[in-house]
């Protein structure tokens, strides 16, 4: 009896070993989340102290090299001119982006239907992604009604291929044992897409969510600056022409720093919706202790 009892309480032991044990995230502490935050800032400060050291000490001219107060206070007096600029940009940026991920995850799940379909119609999609858009604005200018919607088509062009390349690559991925049992239960192909093959390739679709926001933004610079768009609907390209020919190298930097916030903002908005949906399950967004 004593026999049964111990060989009953080895092999429970054993069981609960190799249980798989729930994934626990790491907590971040306090001091490392105020040196996260406090070290880029930090860097950024001192990034700014020299440039301000550089111009005073050298005596540089503010219309070679501004000062950072003097740019400051030209994002502040420009305002007025340099906001609508802004929107205008964040707009084609952010209807790109979306046009891009419909375009590009409608004909991914297209694609991965069949191996021909694919051979047939993504060679397409790589002619048009090796293409610079440099090259191809001009064509799409004349050929689009107007400039705006040149600039939103020169935008989906380039955001549109590294989610679409992203998409087939995670939709191809999906593990074959899971597929095979999936058909052992005589899942549907539709079934299989819904509750397998898209879930699957989330890791591989936040990644090109990623990419394609900021090559969103890029693309509908360059394609201002080969519009040569000007007036009351045109975006922060002209503006930085606009400053480079008239000399004025302060509303230039201011220009250029609403530029950089604004693709920062892009990024962080695709990499916290990014969290968001993989947070609870992936590995590449669960902070473990070792």
């Amino acid at each position: 009896m004593s026999d049964i009892t111990q060989t009953t309480s080895v092999q429970a032991a054993s069981d609960a070993e190799t249980e798989p044990r729930p994934i626990v995230p790491a907590k971040t502490s306090m001091s490392e989340r105020w040196l996260r935050i406090g070290i880029p800032f930090s860097m950024l400060a001192a990034v700014i102290l020299i440039w301000h050291l550089y111009v005073t000490i050298n005596d540089v001219p503010h219309y070679i090299l501004p000062g950072p107060a003097l740019v400051v206070e030209s994002l502040l007096n420009d305002w007025p001119t340099l906001f609508p600029a802004l929107w205008i940009t964040t707009k084609i940026t952010f209807m790109a982006l979306g046009l891009a991920l419909i375009g590009g995850v409608g004909l991914a799940i297209f694609l991965v239907q069949s191996k021909w379909i694919e051979l047939a119609f993504f060679p397409f999609a790589v002619v048009l992604q090796v293409t610079p858009i440099v090259a191809v604005a001009p064509l799409i200018l004349i050929y689009a009604p107007n400039t705006q919607t040149a600039l939103l088509i020169c935008a989906f062009l380039v955001a549109f291929f590294p989610i679409l390349s992203n998409m087939v690559a995670g939709l191809k991925s999906v593990d074959h044992n899971l597929l095979n049992l999936f058909d052992l239960y005589g899942a549907s192909r539709w079934q299989q897409l819904i509750y397998l093959k898209i879930p699957a390739a989330q890791p591989y679709f936040m990644a090109g969510l990623r990419i394609g926001g900021g090559l969103a933004l890029i693309a509908a610079v360059v394609a201002e600056f080969a519009a040569g768009s000007a007036g009351a609907e045109s975006g922060l390209a002209f503006r930085l022409l606009e400053s480079q020919y008239r000399l004025n190298i302060p509303r230039l930097f201011a220009a250029l720093i609403l530029l950089s916030l604004l693709g920062i903002a892009i990024f962080a908005l695709t990499s916290f919706i990014s969290w968001l949906a993989l947070h609870k399950w992936h590995e590449s967004s669960i902070k473990r202790e070792n």
